[in-house]
């Protein structure tokens, strides 16, 4: 793909100091291995909502998709329902929530929502007509953060064309073809789908500036508020503090998603991880997920482990799309999912439920 995207999805904010932390926390944990246990017979399945999956993780929500990677949602939508995981339709996508619900049989919309009540209503309206049942309310974006790499390489949002971006782009014949000029150049033309209840602004613009509206007046109340229309399973993605997990819980909330939004917005945050084992020694009744920083099938074990219900992984899955497609995808899953067949079965456990009985030490504590 051309620098400025790869380097938009690859980067994060300022001097990139929390996703960095985000990957090295798992670090910071090491399992004690059981041994001679048979383990002939395991399974990956979790349950999650009265659903079970086939694996203990999802695809995160992630804008863009569809100019970094042909069809991107809708290819999402397919390989998760293939391998039987949820896959979480971004609020930033740039095609129409009602097109990729019909491409798969995910249920799950992340929304991005400003602090004003009938804006949110009218867009609660569409993601139940369209027929999701799990709404997820990103919470972690009252301002617009500085993605400085992004910005070095020539990408900001909307996309401002201009001579260096129109030669990266011809540097990369196939991805242009693939993404932006196939069906009469279409890509030119794509749009923020489903910001609102209706179509939103252009992605490529000189002279337009995002309008996220009034995000830093978003409050719990705005929350309660959703609560009372929306009668599906309702989700907060942004939560880190122990407290904030608290007060969603007693908003009527489902479930939480622990995220720092992978790094990509406060650039001094601590890591999903150390933040959700601090929120899992609360005992809330809320269903914990997290994101962040999950590269490896050892990194969901050691989440799971410290409290987490389920996982979602973000990036990887983004690269995966940008390489082969739909098939890179389903790729990418059955690589992970190999990683944790792998781990469970040496650590002695059959399935998740027995890996909460291996134990769980801090590396560096015990090395000292």
């Amino acid at each position: 793909m051309p620098p400025a995207l790869f380097h938009y999805v690859a980067g994060a904010s300022e001097d990139e100091v929390t996703a960095e932390r985000n990957g090295s926390s798992y670090r910071d944990y090491a399992f004690l291995p059981r041994v001679l246990r048979d383990v002939s017979s395991r399974s990956l399945a979790k349950s999650l909502f009265g659903v079970e999956y086939k694996l203990p993780f999802g695809i995160a929500p992630m804008g863009f998709t569809r100019i970094i990677a042909a069809d991107g949602d809708v290819a999402f939508a397919r390989a998760s329902q293939r391998a039987g995981i949820p896959f979480i339709l971004s609020g930033a996508s740039l095609t129409a929530m009602e097109t990729v619900r019909q491409a798969g049989s995910s249920t799950w919309f992340q929304a991005y929502v400003p602090g004003e009540r009938d804006r949110i209503g009218a867009l609660v309206e569409r993601v139940e007509a369209a027929g999701f049942d799990t709404l997820v309310i990103t919470a972690d974006t009252a301002v617009h953060p500085k993605h400085e790499r992004a910005a070095r390489y020539g990408f900001r949002s909307p996309v401002r064309p201009s001579p260096f971006l129109a030669w990266q782009g011809l540097s990369r014949p196939g991805w242009l073809w693939r993404t932006l000029l196939r069906d009469r150049m279409k890509g030119t033309k794509f749009c923020f789908e489903n910001m609102d209840a209706g179509r939103g602004p252009p992605v490529f613009s000189s002279t337009l500036v995002r309008d996220i509206g009034r995000r830093d007046a978003l409050s719990w109340t705005h929350v309660e508020e959703v609560r009372k229309r929306w009668k599906g399973k309702l989700l907060i993605k942004g939560i880190m503090s122990g407290e904030d997990a608290a007060i969603a819980e007693k908003s009527g909330v489902d479930g939480i998603i622990v995220s720092n939004h992978g790094g990509r917005q406060v650039d001094c945050a601590a890591s999903s991880l150390d933040a959700l084992l601090r929120i899992a020694q609360r005992g809330l009744s809320l269903v914990l997920m997290l994101d962040g920083g999950i590269r490896r099938g050892s990194d969901v074990l050691t989440a799971l482990r410290l409290g987490a219900d389920f996982v979602f992984v973000g990036r990887p899955m983004l690269f995966a799309a940008a390489i082969g497609g739909e098939q890179g995808i389903r790729e990418a899953i059955s690589l992970l999912a190999g990683e944790i067949d792998i781990a469970t079965a040496l650590l002695g456990a059959t399935d998740i439920d027995a890996l909460r009985k291996v134990e769980l030490v801090h590396a560096r504590r015990m090395a000292a």
